[in-house]
């Protein structure tokens, strides 16, 4: 798409990022998604160690192409004083600094939001972190998993018998999703007051939020919902089943008229709508298990494409449960052009476009940067040989 105007709502921007693993990168990428220049400082020689964590995208960690395309790469040993003097100076020229550095490190660099803003007063400076920078779990270490047993995600996830974490990293996600939130917002505040802000992200508190309706279930010490695999806690039927090839559909129903309609069209069975055991959502929820043999007895007698087809003409919601190859080759991303091709240092990758098309201007899908590439070319704008 060809926009009259080329220009990018962060295009003004330059962030400048402490950042490993995967929050604070899915933060500033999303931030270079939307013009801003980011430079991602990285330790010589090894570099962000998520870049390790895997060679499963033709070469390169999986971790690592998802979070950070678009970016610059200045490798600086931080130990040495001309090298923490060099990022301090870099700083000095920044907008926003994104750190998600173990607790306390910033500031035994003299990096912290204090000290920092009280040089340069426009700064916005965002720590993400597990826990939040005060309370009696500051210095806990925080990984993605680990967070989500604390939210209490793992106790509402999985089956009756066994918890299950999310398949992505979902409190990292979370917290990166507020970071980026709140960088906007703090950018939008500054042009209006002219003062800088100081952002404090913690996973946790980004993954209790999306805790969501498990939690305001759960009100004043009552059940929460029990896990229930892949279906839903509390409305039935809405979840998989297994068709008669073996393969499964997801359907939801969400209300009485939908659950007429999928007796009478997909079931084949009017009578079954006016059952006394099932006539009401709390009814069918509480008598599942006897409602699941008798869909997937009708289910048995088709394939799954013949029960999406009988699930559309009864206009109830339903999807493929897709493996990732399938979603690589989904029908609905190819025709919306969402794929597009990036460059990286084992050649190009597919990337896929920013959710939310804007016909204002076009995001900004620069290459995955080697470890120090743009070294030189930073340390010489700020007129600096180390």
């Amino acid at each position: 798409m060809s926009h009259t105007n080329p220009s990018q709502p962060l295009d003004h921007v330059t962030v400048v990022s402490l950042e490993h693993a995967i929050a604070a990168p899915f933060c500033t990428r999303q931030l270079a998604d939307l013009g801003a220049r980011v430079i991602k400082i990285e330790r010589p020689g090894e570099g962000d160690f998520a870049r390790g964590y895997d060679k499963r995208a033709r070469g390169a960690s999986s971790h690592f192409v998802w979070v950070n395309r678009s970016k610059e790469s200045l490798a600086l040993d931080l130990k040495q004083p001309t090298h923490l003097a060099a990022l301090k100076q870099l700083i000095s020229r920044a907008d926003v600094l994104v750190q998600n550095l173990a607790p306390g490190a910033t500031a035994r660099m003299g990096l912290d939001a204090a000290s920092l803003r009280a040089l340069h007063p426009r700064l916005i400076v965002c720590d993400i972190s597990g826990y939040g920078l005060d309370g009696p779990y500051r210095d806990k270490k925080a990984y993605d998993l680990l967070i989500q047993s604390e939210a209490g995600y793992l106790s509402i996830t999985g089956t009756p018998d066994q918890p299950s974490k999310s398949g992505n990293s979902i409190a990292d996600i979370a917290a990166g999703m507020y970071a980026y939130s709140s960088i906007l917002a703090a950018l939008l505040h500054r042009d209006k007051t002219g003062e800088g802000a100081h952002i404090d992200v913690s996973m946790l508190e980004a993954l209790t939020e999306w805790m969501g309706f498990p939690m305001y279930y759960a009100t004043d010490n009552a059940p929460p919902p029990p896990r229930n695999g892949a279906s839903h806690a509390t409305i039935y039927p809405y979840g998989p089943f297994v068709a008669g090839d073996g393969n499964s559909v997801m359907l939801g129903l969400q209300n009485e008229r939908e659950w007429l309609q999928f007796c009478e069209v997909v079931m084949q069975d009017s009578a079954l709508a006016s059952d006394t055991r099932f006539n009401s959502n709390s009814l069918r929820h509480e008598n599942r298990s006897v409602l699941e043999t008798i869909i997937l007895k009708v289910f048995a007698g088709m394939t799954a494409a013949q029960v999406i087809d009988k699930l559309d003409q009864a206009q109830i919601a339903n999807a493929r449960m897709n493996s990732m190859a399938d979603v690589w080759a989904h029908p609905q991303l190819q025709a919306r052009k969402r794929w597009v091709g990036i460059d990286s240092p084992v050649g190009k990758l597919p990337a896929l476009l920013p959710p939310g098309q804007s016909d204002a201007f076009d995001y900004t899908m620069g290459a995955i940067p080697s470890v120090g590439q743009h070294t030189e070319k930073i340390l010489a704008e700020l007129g600096i040989t180390l």
